[in-house]
């Protein structure tokens, strides 16, 4: 039990802390709006995490074969989905700044917390990094079809709990970077940052032979 704990554990934290795509938009997105959402966020990578963790100890040698296939589609879905988020960051953080600026218009509406959820778990899902890491998981786990369902849950629940708790980390400090900043130029700067960073993440991953 021990050890599918700390394996967990392990398999959670490995996939959670290099902070790439995923975690520069959630960190833009918890400084854009509130920490509430942030951490919204935060649980939406996480649940992905853990349903592929799921999938690894339940699928085995045969879900590495199937996602194969499919990890080259995936990669350009994940691009432009990076890329939309980086231009629909962009042009939102002007639009406000404008609207701010010459008392026009309100700001739109920030995204909800349910919105939010759904938008980080879709983008972790889509992520090859993701797909690839948990397939190498599979692959190099040679005593997962002998565990038994009691080391099974206690693997995928570690999973999901380390990459949580790293998650609302990276939210956390999203959110104090949006309230340290708190006058408009700042919150311009930081989301065209932000969108520069994803714009990068995309056009590096487009360009990474197969």
């Amino acid at each position: 039990m021990t050890a599918a704990l700390l394996a967990g554990l392990l398999a959670g934290y490995g996939i959670a802390v290099p902070v790439g795509a995923v975690g520069a938009c959630l960190v833009s997105l918890a400084a854009r709006t509130t920490l509430r959402t942030g951490v919204c966020a935060a649980l939406g990578v996480a649940t992905a995490d853990g349903l592929y963790a799921l999938a690894a100890v339940l699928g085995g040698s045969a879900l590495a074969s199937a996602l194969r296939p499919v990890l080259g589609p995936l990669r350009w879905v994940c691009v432009l989905v990076l890329a939309a988020l980086a231009a629909w960051g962009a042009a939102g953080a002007v639009r406000e700044y404008r609207g701010r600026r010459l008392a026009a218009r309100a700001a739109s509406a920030p995204p909800g917390a349910l919105r939010a959820y759904l938008a980080l778990l879709g983008l972790t899902l889509l992520n090859p990094t993701t797909v690839i890491y948990f397939a190498a998981l599979v692959l190099g786990s040679q005593g997962g079809s002998a565990a038994g369902a009691a080391e099974r849950s206690v693997f995928v629940t570690a999973a999901f709990a380390a990459s949580a708790s790293w998650q609302v980390l990276l939210a956390a400090g999203g959110a104090l970077l949006g309230r340290t900043l708190t006058g408009h130029r700042g919150r311009l700067a930081t989301a065209l940052v932000a969108s520069g960073m994803m714009t990068a993440l995309a056009l590096r991953m487009a360009l990474t032979p197969d």
